[in-house]
């Protein structure tokens, strides 16, 4: 068995100990840099034989560091990964990959240049739920896919840095371009937000594509009970990925027939769909070490990243323009 890449964690908060706790067991977390002593002790308790350090500098001049992975604040991605990459290390950066599409574009001509792998924590196409919703569709088992709308509501966690758009929405938005395999040519945004002034806290977005296929995302940190659902509607069946259910991929055998002389309801039932039992994260991980290892292209590369970041722009100049529709084409 090859030795993993060596790699060191920048940022061990929230959601960083947990990249640390999956890196640790994959035996390839190296280090890991944090400017606070909770972070720093939190590393030390995941992965005690880890260099621990408060500043990411060191990781960047060294020789035995193969690869960076950052989990710190979102504005803070785009310095942080451009110069991992000039310093010639494989990135992987979370969500979202940068504060816009043209940051998002240097990185990912920055990779190209260092020839360097760069992923992004783009976590729900990593998902084995997700992977196997995406075989059925590509088996035909949903026919025609028509509309996608998805929830990701909560009670909490409330960012104050970044509105629950740029929070919440990547993910589902990354989910919705690889199944419909396109990119929307309008984009509409509504939202309010209650907490804190200009800092949306629940927004609905409305995606529309050249297929003519249409998608719409509720996202809210402001909602009294947590729902992670994506619906796909195809034109032969339909299916649930509901994360918080037991039953977390169901099938609904239903359709409708518009043969004349009037529409006739197909309801065959429904059933859940088996699929592989694994951490999406651990998943994820996995892939950037291999993707480090063979040189494959991650499947959440810089161009699905920058793909993202085009979208969200536009909901988000909807949604400034108190929900007017914005053209990609003109984003």
């Amino acid at each position: 068995m090859s030795t993993p890449p060596r790699v060191a964690l920048i940022g061990c908060g929230y959601w960083g100990k947990n990249l640390a706790r999956n890196l640790h067991a994959l035996g390839a977390l190296a280090a890991v840099c944090d400017p606070t002593a909770a972070g720093r002790e939190t590393a030390t308790t995941i992965a005690p034989e880890a260099e621990v350090m408060e500043s990411f500098e060191p990781v960047l001049e060294s020789d035995s560091i193969d690869a960076v992975a950052i989990a710190t604040p979102a504005e803070t991605h785009y310095p942080i990964a451009a110069s991992a990459l000039r310093a010639g290390k494989e990135v992987f950066v979370e969500k979202p990959l940068a504060l816009n599409a043209a940051e998002g574009a240097e990185l990912e001509q920055l990779a190209i240049e260092n020839d360097r792998i760069l992923m992004v924590g783009h976590l729900l196409e990593h998902h084995p739920a997700v992977l196997r919703l995406r075989e059925l569709i590509e088996n035909g088992d949903l026919g025609e896919l028509h509309y996608i709308y998805s929830n990701r509501l909560n009670f909490g966690k409330v960012r104050t840095e970044e509105n629950a758009l740029w929070s919440f929405a990547p993910h589902d938005v990354a989910v919705i371009l690889r199944l419909f395999g396109e990119m929307p040519t309008e984009a509409t945004c509504t939202g309010g937000n209650y907490l804190s002034p200009g800092l949306a806290d629940v927004t609905v977005s409305s995606l529309r594509f050249p297929s003519g296929r249409q998608a719409h995302i509720f996202v809210s940190w402001l909602n009294p009970f947590k729902e992670q659902k994506l619906v796909v509607l195809g034109a032969q069946a339909m299916a649930v990925f509901n994360d918080v259910a037991e039953d977390k991929l169901v099938l609904y055998d239903q359709h409708v027939d518009m043969t004349p002389p009037v529409p006739v309801l197909h309801r065959h039932g429904s059933r859940p769909i088996p699929f592989e039992a694994a951490e999406p994260l651990r998943r994820e991980c996995e892939h950037f070490l291999e993707c480090i290892t063979t040189r494959q292209t991650p499947r959440t590369d810089a161009a699905s990243g920058v793909r993202v970041l085009r979208v969200l722009e536009a909901c988000q100049r909807s949604l400034e323009k108190q929900g007017q529709p914005v053209s990609l084409d003109a984003n």
